[in-house]
């Protein structure tokens, strides 16, 4: 049976443009089905799901939607309605990919529907913003998206090149296979999540290394905001049975007001899923800016470090490590399954060593304490006189996180 692209748009205003990439879609012998989500004229074609259903889904009368008095209420039920809708003709496996185009509100509209959507599942988005920084539609999902160059308003020498690539984009993203030894290897090994930054890469590649001779897959995800924020994405889906949390520095984005913060939340996806987690203050030394002029004013006295052209870091302090470890304490005692938490006495990074650009043992302690002033008593706290880079403090924190998973690599 062919498999399905699903074209969700506004019908009304990008009818033209939607029949045309259905028609190359169509030519290829993929099916296709449309789901209209305009809500003023009439479309420019029939589609297998129209916009009453889209509104119903959304919780919304269309004809209310229609009278143009309401547009930010239409446009946020319809994409609440899109959403269901995409996401059950997913489940129905009437949807092997999606495509949609359209400028910023339909970009919206369209865009909270694919974050419904696995990874995995093609996902194209045509847009007037695509060139731009597209975080806020995308959040933590794998969209494509492909810059409309001109306003999606009409056919013409241009957007016909454009349309015509996106459709062959979604087309051979659908009609692509996944190599099946990768598929089988996924199928056979679980699957363990870990935060990694420049200055802690010597602890997670070794502490991978002990874990992948266990029988795990490890993927890892660079501490950067969106880093930390896609971790915890997968971990809320199910994705990982266990999560070895080494580096924790977006809290001190959070907390200095860093370019790397990743939200007060973070860490609290695997308490909140309940799989067994290490924690570990890893690089919480560091905040993150951008090129030396960037840093605000109030942190220009403080000890600050060039990492490279495009980013400053500023070592944290005495308060700004203890209100750390209150937050990590926090993600700890939220959590539903086995956590543990290590401290490296000698050092949370590369730059916290002794003698080291950053090594501040009572910014250290200060978060330390905090930590275990706080957190649950039920809860172990490993203090190792070691460094985090160290391999015997690798050791320990692969090995405490194979404990929780019932098993032990050791020595």
């Amino acid at each position: 049976m062919a498999k399905t692209v699903v074209l969700v748009g506004a019908l009304d205003t990008k009818g033209r443009e939607f029949a045309f990439v259905r028609e190359r879609t169509a030519a290829s012998g993929l099916q296709t089905l449309t789901v209209d989500f305009g809500v003023m004229g009439e479309p420019a074609f029939a589609p297998q799901v129209d916009r009453d259903e889209v509104a119903l889904a959304g919780g919304g009368d269309l004809a209310y939607l229609a009278s143009g008095e309401h547009k930010d209420e239409a446009m946020q039920t319809m994409a609440r309605g899109l959403a269901v809708v995409v996401r059950r003709l997913y489940d129905e496996g009437k949807l092997d990919g999606i495509i949609s185009m359209g400028g910023s509100g339909s970009t919206s509209i369209a865009t909270t529907a694919m974050r419904t959507l696995p990874l995995g599942v093609p996902k194209v988005m045509v847009s007037t913003v695509g060139g731009g920084d597209v975080s806020m539609y995308a959040g933590m999902k794998d969209i494509t998206f492909m810059p409309s160059i001109v306003d999606v308003a009409g056919l013409n020498r241009i957007s016909r090149v454009i349309y015509a690539n996106a459709a062959g984009a979604i087309v051979g993203m659908v009609k692509a296979e996944s190599p099946a030894s990768a598929n089988q290897e996924a199928k056979l090994k679980p699957l363990i999540t870990a935060s990694m930054f420049g200055n802690t890469t010597a602890c997670v590649e070794q502490a991978r290394a002990i874990l992948e001779a266990q029988g795990y897959e490890v993927m890892i995800f660079h501490a950067t905001g969106i880093g930390g924020q896609t971790m915890e994405s997968l971990i809320a889906d199910g994705y990982s049975v266990g999560s070895l949390d080494i580096t924790t520095t977006e809290l001190a984005d959070t907390v200095c007001g860093g370019v790397f913060s990743a939200g007060a939340q973070r860490c609290m996806a695997a308490s909140r899923a309940g799989i067994p987690t290490v924690l570990v203050p890893g690089c919480v030394d560091m905040a993150n800016f951008g090129e030396i002029g960037t840093v605000p004013a109030r942190y220009r006295g403080r000890l600050l470090y060039e990492w490279n052209a495009n980013v400053t870091l500023l070592r944290t302090d005495v308060a700004e490590n203890q209100q750390i470890g209150e937050m990590l304490a926090a993600a700890a005692n939220a959590a539903t399954g086995p956590v543990a938490i290590l401290l490296p006495l000698q050092g949370v990074s590369m730059l916290d060593s002794p003698g080291g650009r950053f090594w501040d043992p009572e910014a250290d302690a200060a978060c330390y304490e905090a930590i275990k002033q706080n957190l649950r008593t039920d809860i172990p706290v490993y203090e190792l006189d070691h460094n985090i880079n160290d391999p015997e403090f690798s050791w320990q924190v692969a090995n405490t996180l194979l404990e929780l998973l019932g098993k032990s690599s050791g020595h």
